[in-house]
């Protein structure tokens, strides 16, 4: 049975949003049957006022938007009752105390305790009534998946003796963990396999991309044999290009050091080479700062766009604006804009990096690169959403073949959306050949690996300090 995530999620949404209307509506109640009574020493009655329909729509449309910016919604196949549990508590006191200065800290009370009172009643409601609703959806999905109702296509790599294991282990699984067999490929020149017969061959690695695409792949397990180890890293490098999930069965080293997490009890044991670089919630803060900072530098910086546009057009022939295709997040092409800073047709035949004293620059052009101001129109990239701010540098399709036969690990960064600065940026400014572009490569690759906020603000205040001192290379 196929999976309607667009379905699922609405049925999220829906639950979500009815759990904060009920609570509202409770809370509401509580404090004009119990509260106010207390303060006024005389019943209150129960009138629906405009405050409380504000209070109705606003209310679970925080809930629901809280609930998006922290994640919660990514995934909604792939939730366990226990996640249930503690995301919940999490989540609903945060809301809570967030809620308690802003409708709460308000009211007027008989005593300081009754502050207690409302909070811990919000509290209450809003987790109970959230996570009620939450478990039954999660216990109907899990039922499905260990029923084998539903599932997740799924490709072994590999096709000898741990794959041949690994299959045998989840097909005689009593509860299935979820996986699909579509098919498996292998990653040697060998055309025998002890799969074969059991699952559909695919082909071979080579021919992933292709694979994953034409059966919907969304699991993958890299079930290789001892003696095909040396090619993990290829096969992740490969992998990484596609967004999928991905598993590998350990070795027992593995499972002694502690590196195996059991995700569920009936599973194989596996490791899950996590494809999650930043926590959801900075995901959706680093995108928020994204936009509105482009917003604002876009338009308050207007006036000085419109000299350094007009110094570049009667500085050369040629546009003022010059755009050209990159490589952006999961290999996807897009245009990048820049205000020119080489002469017309700088590039004839084949594509070429500039150097200090390249003859193609234009001595306005020079200045343009030194102060950054180039890259200025590129906060439309960045709104349009196909950059960020800081991540790294994008290149053309040309120059990373020729980086990947050096260093195959480029695959890495495109994981991220590219940006207007980077860590390598920092440290080299522009390359001006392939071995520069790998070595900055380390740098991004190190930025991928721990990144964050706080790194994202640390790249930029050293990225204003080179425009400010004019050191851009």
């Amino acid at each position: 049975m196929s999976l309607n995530k667009r379905t699922e999620l609405l049925k999220y949404l829906f639950t979500d949003w009815l759990a904060a209307s009920f609570t509202w509506v409770v809370f509401f109640v509580f404090r004009k049957k119990y509260l106010e009574p207390l303060k006024f020493d005389e019943p209150i009655p129960v009138t629906f006022d405009n405050q409380f329909y504000l209070g109705l729509f606003l209310i679970p449309l925080f809930w629901v938007l809280f609930y998006f910016v922290t994640g919660y919604y990514q995934n909604p196949f792939k939730k366990s009752r226990l996640y249930e549990l503690s995301i919940t508590l999490i989540q609903t006191l945060i809301g809570v105390i967030f809620l308690f200065f802003i409708i709460i800290l308000d009211d007027e009370i008989p005593t300081y305790k009754s502050y207690y009172t409302s909070f811990f009643t919000l509290l209450s409601v809003q987790f109970f009534s959230t996570f009620i609703l939450r478990f039954f959806l999660v216990s109907r999905t899990v039922h499905k998946i260990h029923n084998r109702e539903i599932g997740f296509n799924t490709l072994i790599v590999g096709g000898n003796e741990n794959a041949l294991k690994l299959f045998n282990e989840l097909e005689e699984a009593k509860k299935s963990s979820g996986f699909l067999i579509k098919g498996f490929i292998n990653v040697n020149g060998s055309q025998a396999h002890l799969l074969q017969g059991k699952v559909t061959h695919l082909g071979h690695l080579r021919d992933v991309h292709q694979i994953i695409q034409n059966n919907h792949i969304e699991e993958v397990i890299i079930a290789i044999e001892p003696s095909e180890h040396h090619k993990i890293e290829e096969i992740i490098s490969v992998l990484d290009e596609e967004f999928i999930d991905i598993k590998i069965i350990p070795d027992m080293y593995t499972i002694l050091t502690g590196q195996v997490k059991m995700s569920s009890i009936f599973g194989a044991p596996l490791i899950d080479i996590s494809k999650e670089i930043m926590p959801s919630w900075q995901q959706s803060l680093k995108r928020a700062f994204d936009f509105l900072v482009s917003l604002f530098v876009l338009t308050v910086f207007f006036p000085l766009y419109f000299i350094i546009g007009l110094i570049v057009k009667f500085g050369s022939k040629g546009p003022v604006i010059y755009s050209q295709e990159r490589i952006g997040i999961h290999g996807k092409p897009f245009q990048i804009y820049k205000f020119r800073s080489m002469f017309i047709n700088a590039e004839k035949n084949v594509p070429m990096l500039s150097s200090d004293h390249d003859p193609r620059i234009t001595p306005f052009g020079r200045f343009l690169r030194k102060s950054r101001l180039d890259e200025i129109p590129q906060f439309y990239n960045v709104l349009k959403g196909d950059m960020s701010i800081v991540g790294p540098r994008p290149e053309r399709l040309f120059y990373i073949n020729l980086i990947k036969e050096k260093a195959p690990q480029y695959s890495h960064l495109q994981k991220v959306k590219p940006g207007i600065t980077s860590w390598g940026q920092v440290k080299y400014g522009y390359a001006e050949n392939v071995d520069e572009m790998v070595r900055r490569l380390n740098y991004d690759i190190l930025y991928i690996e721990n990144m964050s906020l706080l790194v994202d603000l640390k790249i930029l205040i050293y990225t204003v300090l080179i425009v400010l001192k004019g050191q851009g290379k």
